[in-house]
């Protein structure tokens, strides 16, 4: 599962092979079950990445509501910024479903980093994209409304191969992407049924919608 975990992650990608093994030694394994928190605020640094199953990332606001961050899919990781500072995380990493990791402790991983400063230059770029990527979102949530969140959304998702309208199918329950979008399932459903009305979507069975006009979806996420 180890060596699995590491050729996954774009930050030990450029590693030989034989270094790869080495780091892979590094991994230690945690499995979790649905509602089981990989970590809290308090607790120890660590890289986890993830090998199967999703974590949902979270925080909790000054009045005490949750807020959710991202989800992390196979290959993605977290903790990277508790570990470059050495202090504890401040969010929630939580399973949805079964869920298998690989995680590292702070002083392998820093010891990995001297011997190899690409880490951790990959690891900086991941922290400042994700800044960056939460800085739209921020902007997103305080400028736009649900129709336009929505819009941009579908828009980010990779496309499921050549056909322009070929169906893709949602990588998260609708609740879940209401939450990561900050609306209610409710709004996330009236928001989906116009756009579909407005021709940018067909809505099929389950998580699986097509993208009819994409460019009509950018002028949703232009007009506000």
């Amino acid at each position: 599962m180890a060596d699995t975990c590491v050729s996954l992650v774009p930050i030990f990608a450029e590693l030989s092979p034989r270094d790869q093994e080495r780091v892979a030694g590094l991994a230690r394994p945690m499995r979790l079950s649905e509602g089981e928190m990989a970590y809290s605020p308090g607790s120890t640094a660590q890289l986890m990445v993830v090998h199967t199953g999703r974590l949902r990332i979270s925080r909790l606001s000054a009045d005490g509501s949750e807020q959710l961050t991202r989800f992390l899919e196979p290959g993605d990781f977290t903790g990277e910024t508790a570990v470059l500072s050495g202090h504890s995380p401040d969010d929630y990493a939580t399973a949805l479903g079964d869920c298998s990791l690989c995680v590292f402790r702070h002083r392998d991983l820093e010891a990995l980093i001297r011997e190899y400063p690409g880490i951790g230059l990959r690891m900086l770029a991941a922290v400042t994209r994700r800044l960056s990527e939460t800085e739209s979102r921020l902007n997103a949530l305080t400028t736009r409304g649900v129709e336009s969140r929505l819009a941009g959304y579908l828009l980010s998702l990779p496309r499921p191969g050549q056909e322009p309208q070929a169906p893709l199918t949602l990588p998260l329950a609708k609740k879940d992407i209401a939450a990561l979008l900050d609306t209610t399932p409710e709004s996330f459903s009236r928001a989906l049924k116009s756009l579909s009305d407005k021709g940018a979507i067909s809505i099929g069975d389950g998580r699986s919608i097509s993208i009819i006009r994409r460019a009509r979806l950018r002028e949703i996420v232009d007009e506000e």
